[in-house]
């Protein structure tokens, strides 16, 4: 597929006629001997290196491409994780189906109040909660920001556990006899916070999955979690069927 000639007429701005050409390209795998640098890219289309810049940009917030400053442009390969959608799910499990080694490096483990997660769980604002905060690994290479605040009255005896290699959910049925049993998710795609991109090695202008978890054993709220995981690791699947319809109005 060769370059589509953009038109300086249309109402779309250039940048954006460039970005949704190249993504029709890199659906037919034109780009997958290695994708073009900057320079190749305004030869190609007869636009400026400001307009490639533009364009390159959101295929790099939306995961498509990765750039680093000095390298040229490669096409993000297929995420390491998929995850389907509607199941309480085991990050530590979905790493190991993977095939990936899974750790974790514990950055917090201890007591606290949190007055905003207490009235998430539907407690007392000072209730004492277990927090938990790791940066997750999938192979040698950060893929995840996990936070973690479950009530303390139940969950205090998993302060002894070692995480370095195990999930918090054995953990919490091994120590604490706690099973939770459904969750609500709020997923969204953010920026991370200069200090998040370090821990995560994430280029700038990358976005990650923000997942926010309630989780539940029978009738009760007991875990309050956020994840913030790498978009180019992570990826999200979801089944439909004959029933789905789509509406206009």
């Amino acid at each position: 597929m060769a370059p589509r000639p953009l038109d300086r007429t249309a109402g779309h701005p250039l940048w954006q006629q460039l970005q949704d050409d190249l993504l029709a390209r890199l659906r037919l795998g034109e780009f997958t001997p290695g994708f073009p640098g900057e320079l190749a890219l305004a030869d190609d289309y007869g636009v400026s290196r400001h307009t490639v810049r533009q364009a390159l940009r959101q295929l790099r917030a939306d995961g498509v491409i990765t750039a680093e400053r000095g390298r040229q442009p490669r096409v993000s390969p297929a995420a390491d994780i998929v995850q389907p959608i509607g199941v309480l799910y085991s990050l530590f499990s979905s790493v190991e189906e993977s095939g990936l080694a899974q750790r974790s490096s514990v950055q917090t483990l201890g007591i606290r109040a949190d007055a905003v997660v207490a009235d998430r769980l539907g407690l007392e604002g000072s209730t004492p909660l277990v927090h938990i905060e790791r940066i997750r690994y999938a192979g040698e290479d950060p893929l995840a920001i996990d936070r973690v605040w479950l009530p303390a009255d139940l969950a205090a005896p998993i302060l002894t556990a070692d995480f370095t290699r195990t999930s918090l959910y054995a953990v919490l049925i091994a120590k604490a006899g706690i099973r939770l049993d459904r969750g609500e998710e709020t997923i969204r795609a953010v920026l991370p916070t200069p200090a998040e991109r370090t821990h995560l090695n994430m280029p700038p202008d990358q976005a990650a999955l923000s997942i926010h978890r309630l989780g539940y054993a029978a009738a009760r709220k007991l875990e309050w979690r956020h994840t913030l995981v790498r978009g180019d690791r992570f990826a999200l699947s979801a089944e439909t069927n004959a029933a789905y319809r789509l509406t206009t109005s």
